[in-house]
């Protein structure tokens, strides 16, 4: 299997084969958790006033959505898995709208299936993808971020049959300006108990598998098996 390392939106539209794609802090941990949380579906939107109509029209429905890394006034859930497990998602629908992971998977080309992942379902999502015995798999970091940039290399590592140090691959993280704001309490809509739940691998036994709806994508949950064996 050719696999293929890529990046942002020019990445996503020139990918091949299966793809997947990675963000960690955080569009696709709170997808995670979402839905680990009971939530029937994620639906990704690039807009947010997309992402409000399209929960208006959903009985029960949630919006999650920032710009610019940023809350959105008069969106109460942010980009937050710390919020997201605070909620009430039990057979709900959580519409999202984020700067980098649901624009990149928008990007994808028609014709090529996609996975959305993060850490927190790295393994899993590598189990998903090789069921499919893929000959290309592309892994597309949302954005040009250390973080990325890991989940990728960590995936690549155990398709390769290898033992990822994630410790290793987080360093050039821990080292950021932007990993120390999000340390010290001062990002708006950012707590630092974010790092902790999006940062540790394999907290979950299932991928998410997107899937192409008339004006955005759906996320959903498949269960994996053995996924830590």
């Amino acid at each position: 299997m050719e696999i293929i390392h890529a990046c942002g939106v020019d990445g996503a539209r020139e990918a091949r084969g299966l793809a997947v794609v990675i963000d960690v802090l955080r569009a696709f941990t709170v997808s995670a958790y979402a839905l680990a949380g009971g939530a029937r579906e994620c639906l990704l939107v690039t807009a947010t006033a997309e992402g409000r109509a399209l929960a208006a029209r959903i009985p029960g429905a949630l919006l999650s959505a920032e710009e610019n890394g940023l809350p959105v006034p008069g969106v109460a859930i942010s980009n937050s898995p710390t919020l997201i497990v605070a909620a009430d998602l039990k057979a709900r629908t959580l519409v999202q709208r984020s700067s980098a992971g649901t624009q990149v998977t928008a990007a994808v080309p028609e014709g090529v299936d996609i996975f959305a992942a993060s850490l927190v379902v790295a393994r899993a999502t590598v189990q998903a993808c090789l069921s499919r015995r893929p000959a290309v798999l592309t892994l597309i970091a949302s954005a040009d971020h250390p973080e990325d940039h890991a989940c990728a290399r960590y995936m690549e590592a155990v398709i390769r049959d290898e033992k990822p140090d994630i410790d290793r691959l987080l360093q050039p993280l821990r080292t950021t300006e932007r990993y120390a704001q999000v340390v010290s309490g001062t990002w708006p809509g950012f707590p630092p108990s974010d790092l902790e739940l999006a940062l540790t691998p394999d907290r979950f036994d299932f991928a998410m598998p997107a899937t192409r709806e008339r004006d955005h994508l759906k996320l959903t949950r498949a269960d994996q098996s053995h996924v830590n064996g």
